[in-house]
């Protein structure tokens, strides 16, 4: 089982940026897409990006798409989240998940481990 450990976030102001990591055990990290969910409370998971095993195929969730961008590191087992423009709406525990599949997916149930996740907030 590959374990998942998130880090990066933080308070910050609107407009600002934050950049958040995640920390992959196992040894064929790269095969498998990886993707950025959040959730706030009483809510949904909700999609906000995935990346393809090899990192040249992405995807967004629309609300974020032009702020957001994720990326990773095959060496180094990690996967990134670069925040800018962060607006109040931004607010949630961002978690980090790895799909079994070989194909990059917005859909929650399609990944098979999570990290613990980590608090973004953003002020007005």
């Amino acid at each position: 089982q590959v374990q998942l450990v998130e880090s990066g976030g933080g308070l910050v102001q609107a407009g600002g940026s934050l950049r958040l990591s995640c920390a992959a055990s196992g040894r064929t990290f790269s095969w498998y897409p990886m993707g950025w969910f959040r959730q706030t409370p009483g809510k949904e998971r909700e999609f906000v990006a995935c990346i393809s095993g090899s990192g040249s195929t992405t995807d967004y969730a629309d609300s974020v798409k032009g702020r957001f961008t994720i990326s990773r590191d095959n060496a180094k087992k990690l996967v990134y989240l670069q925040m800018n423009s962060l607006n109040t709406d931004d607010t949630a525990v961002y978690y980090c998940a790895r799909s079994p599949s070989g194909a990059t997916t917005r859909v929650p149930k399609d990944y098979a481990d999570w990290g613990q996740g980590t608090q973004v907030t953003v002020s007005s």
